[in-house]
């Protein structure tokens, strides 16, 4: 499959997995700054639908991206039910028109299921994303600089182990070990997990993850 495949299978999942999420759980503050759940899907409505000038209209308004990002996804969320966001995300997913399709399908899958993990692990909920997924969007994140997703500066001089997928990433630093989807929530900036992770190393990455407030991803 290619990356826009696999892309495209994963949001398909996703929509599976969300979809019995209670009314309750959807209005309850996600692990993405200043976003509710229900944002945090109406957010992935909007990047793959969004037009680029309409976006760029925004951004030149809010005069910050973050702000213009939450605009859209308030936005969005405020016009459509639950249930209507799903389905829109289930179309637009397959058939992207807007900014999403312009960036690299690997990025946009990390994104996805880093937003997913927001969603889930805010309310309690496990993930029960496929280990080859987990284990390309670790391999992404620390591999490449992305200014969304701190995880590349994160992970600098430390041995990662995800002890469920058997993925490892570095070799002689201090050791950070958790599952696959509790490494890519806290990589990306997002504290709610650190407690579970183990390790001689755990204390540098919270104080690189607590060093500065988390921000609205992509």
């Amino acid at each position: 499959m290619s990356p826009r495949d696999v892309l495209r299978a994963n949001d398909e999942r996703f929509v599976d997995a969300v979809a019995g999420l209670t009314p309750d759980e959807w209005a309850a503050p996600s692990l993405c700054s200043e976003w509710s759940n229900r944002e945090v899907l109406a957010h992935l409505v909007v990047g793959c639908s969004h037009p680029v000038g309409a976006f760029l209209g925004a951004l030149a308004r809010y005069r910050n991206f973050d702000r213009a990002n939450t605009a859209a996804a308030q936005g969005a969320a405020r016009d459509r039910s639950t249930q209507a966001l799903l389905n829109d995300f289930r179309a637009v997913s397959a058939r992207p028109t807007g900014i999403g399709r312009y960036f690299p399908a690997r990025l946009l899958l990390g994104d996805h299921i880093t937003h997913e993990l927001d969603i889930l692990f805010a309310v309690g909920r496990e993930s029960d994303i496929p280990s080859h997924l987990l284990n390309a969007v670790l391999g992404t994140q620390v591999a490449f600089p992305n200014p969304f997703v701190p995880a590349y500066r994160n992970s600098r001089g430390l041995r990662l182990v995800a002890v469920d997928t058997g993925w490892r990433h570095g070799g002689t630093g201090p050791t950070v070990e958790g599952t696959a989807a509790e490494l890519i929530s806290v990589l990306g900036n997002r504290p709610k997990v650190l407690d579970r992770l183990q390790g001689d190393g755990v204390d540098r990455l919270a104080d690189r993850v607590l060093s500065r407030p988390s921000r609205t991803a992509s």
